[in-house]
Parts: C-alpha cells; sequence; structure tokens
C-alpha cells in the first residue's frame, strides 16, 4: 500500500515514538525534527545498528535536551551499562536481554529509567512484567536470529494484555502501512521502530520516519491517562 508523505505540522511533534537504531548524528536531528520524542542506541555488538561510545556521545550532543536518548543493552553487566549511561549522557535504558528484576531495581536505585523487553516467544515473557520494577516495558515476538530489529511482523493483539496493566510500548515488525493496525490491536503507550525506517541496516530513510510518525500520531492509546517518559 502506498502512502503519500505529509506535510510536517505542528501537530505531529513530540509524538510518544521512538525511532531506534540510529547511528549517525545528522539522522537523529531529522528523527527529531520529525516528532519522534526518542531516539534508540543500540550498545549490542552483534547488531548491524550498533554504536561506539564515540558515535553515541557525538549523537547525543546533537539531539536537544527535550528529546529522550535510550540506551539498548543486551544482558550487559552492570557496571556496563553504567558506564555508558554516564559517558553517552542517556537518559534511560532498554534491557533487551534475559535481565533479572534484580538488574532493573539496582538501575533505578542509580536514578536512571528503565524499559523492560518482554516477548511472545521466549522469556522474560509477557506474563512476567509483574515480576520486574521498570518505568515502562517494551513487548516484542522474540523470532528471528538478534534479539529485537528482524522486521518481523506479528500478533501485536496478544500484547494487549500487557498493555492494560502497565505501560506499553510496542514494537517489531512495525513500519508506516501497518503502524495504525498494530496500535489498534494492541492498545499501547508508545510504539518504537527501528528496520521498518531504513534504507540499510542503522540509516534511516527520514521520508519513512515522517510518515511513521505521522500514521501513529492520535492513535496513541494512553491507558488510564498514562503518559511515558519518552
Amino acid at each position: 500500500m502506498n502512502i503519500e508523505e505529509p506535510p510536517i505540522s505542528p501537530e505531529s511533534k513530540r509524538q510518544p515514538v521512538k525511532i531506534c537504531g540510529l547511528t549517525v548524528p545528522d539522522e537523529a536531528v531529522q528523527c527529531e525534527a520529525a516528532g519522534a520524542s526518542a531516539i534508540g542506541l543500540v550498545f549490542y555488538p552483534p547488531s548491524p545498528r550498533c554504536v561506539s561510545m564515540d558515535q553515541a556521545q557525538s549523537i547525543r550532543a546533537a539531539l536537544s535536551s527535550g528529546t529522550t536518548v535510550v540506551g539498548v543493552f543486551v544482558n550487559e553487566p552492570l557496571h556496563v551499562i553504567l558506564n555508558t549511561v554516564r559517558q553517552c549522557n542517556l537518559n534511560a535504558v532498554q534491557l533487551h536481554g534475559q535481565e533479572t528484576p534484580e538488574m532493573v531495581s539496582r538501575l533505578k536505585d542509580e536514578g536512571i529509567m528503565v524499559i523492560k523487553s518482554v516477548f511472545l516467544d521466549h522469556e522474560p515473557f509477557f506474563e512476567d512484567v509483574a515480576r520486574y520494577p521498570a518505568s515502562a516495558f517494551l513487548a516484542e515476538c522474540g523470532r528471528g536470529r538478534l534479539p529485537g530489529g528482524n522486521a518481523l511482523a506479528w500478533k501485536w493483539e496478544t500484547a494487549r494484555r500487557v498493555s492494560q496493566s502497565v505501560p506499553l510500548i510496542l514494537a517489531g515488525g512495525l513500519n508506516p502501512e501497518n503502524v495504525r493496525m498494530a496500535m489498534h490491536d494492541a492498545c499501547p503507550d508508545a510504539v518504537d521502530v527501528s528496520s521498518g525506517v531504513e534504507f540499510c541496516p542503522g540509516r534511516k530513510d527520514i521520508s519513512r520516519v515522517r510518515l511513521f510518525i505521522q500514521a501513529a500520531s492520535g492513535h496513541i492509546s494512553y491507558q488510564h491517562n498514562r503518559r511515558l517518559f519518552i
């Protein structure tokens, strides 16, 4: 399905949309200007979107203080996460592996906002959200070679049972053409996209970023009047 690219209007600004897997400052700034409220930086070496500390610092420095910058980690030790948060001035972390509830608690004790990923197809499952004292949860399917960013669509409606009880970010297989349907099915508080707005891994097609944000605008559920920190 083809979508005509819309103009950027003030109403499309600052939507609860996280554009993840940025690797260059210029594209991060353009995502921010398009209305994304959060930028995700991947610190997982097997990922083609993994950034170095220098890259992350350059991206953070290019963005305004009003944009949340989230570091994405997979089963990293606490000291590595803490050092990266401090060195790169991150606003939040996303734990996208099999991290323990204790890890979430220790990060929160350090004053760090935590998003914990939960999965349909492997642990931690959607049903495990009650175990984690996270600020929000990201729901993924969990199929594919990598923990995330596999561009695989899934039964988003299965995440509705999570969004009914906790702040939820929906991810996995989203793109400008399907994000409205996915949000209708899952009722998330925010959405997260990476490969669905790329022309190659780690490089964003800004026209598709704009289309994605426009499609998502006005369709966030805000369950129980919640507002995510992103």
